[in-house]
């Protein structure tokens, strides 16, 4: 199974968002948000603005799909 993790994270005054792919590739925003549901909702943008690297999941693993 893949796993692909949308997490918040506290920094500063607030949160930031973080989608970690397998093998421990993450992407982290550079911005903070003030709550945890919005930088949740942040890294779940970041990973749908991504389709080229869903897309390479897909490749890499075929019989998940």
């Amino acid at each position: 199974m893949t796993e692909i993790t949308l997490s918040a994270t506290p920094k500063g005054n607030g949160y930031q968002a973080t989608v970690t792919f397998p093998g421990g590739v993450s992407v982290s925003s550079a911005e903070t948000y003030p709550t945890i549901a919005e930088a949740i909702t942040a890294a779940a943008q970041k990973l749908l603005a991504m389709p080229e690297r869903l897309a390479a999941l897909d490749r890499s693993h075929p019989s998940d799909a």
